[in-house]
């Protein structure tokens, strides 16, 4: 597991390796390279999802990695309490930035292999602590600049705690 800890509490979450190796590994990776340390959650929208792992507390975007390729046909669903990559348009532009899903977003799931079809690559599970999320998810947001449903109040990042299981990976 891995337990981000935020300045509206703590939720954990477990990584799926078998489903979406590539997303899962990358996202260890920041996690090891404590990236989302100091990060926010940028964008929360109730009813949707709520999204972060880019952006430091003053809305500066983080120098992320390369981006990675698009797992979305995996066969996970993006449903509440999974983890999905955030990307631009093109299909495999994904690199550090994740949502969590607060309702179930078929709308977001893999269709085909086309631009309208290609979907969103669920990775991971909240598994403890979506009480937390679904704190996150109601809070007052306003815009700041050309960014709309931010949190009026920072929902930063504090700390990212990875199990023991994660070492041999």
């Amino acid at each position: 597991m891995i337990t981000l800890c935020t300045t509206m509490g703590n939720f954990s979450i477990e990584l799926d390796f078998e489903n979406a190796p590539v997303t899962a590994n990358n996202f260890l990776q920041y996690a090891r390279d404590e990236f989302y340390v100091g990060t926010i959650f940028h964008r929360v929208i109730d009813g949707f999802m709520i999204q972060g792992g880019g952006m430091d507390i003053e809305m500066n975007e983080k120098q992320a990695r390369e981006p990675i390729v698009n797992e979305a046909d995996n066969g996970r669903l993006n449903t509440v309490g999974t983890l999905a990559m955030a990307r631009t348009s093109d299909p495999d532009s994904a690199s550090s930035q994740f949502f969590i899903n607060v309702a179930d977003n078929g709308f977001l799931n893999h269709s085909g292999k086309d631009a309208n079809g290609w979907g969103y690559a669920v990775f991971a599970d909240v598994v403890d602590g979506m009480d937390v999320v679904e704190n996150i998810k109601t809070v007052r947001t306003v815009t700041e600049g050309y960014h709309r449903d931010v949190p009026a109040e920072i929902i930063e990042i504090t700390a990212v705690q990875i199990s023991d299981d994660y070492d041999h990976l």
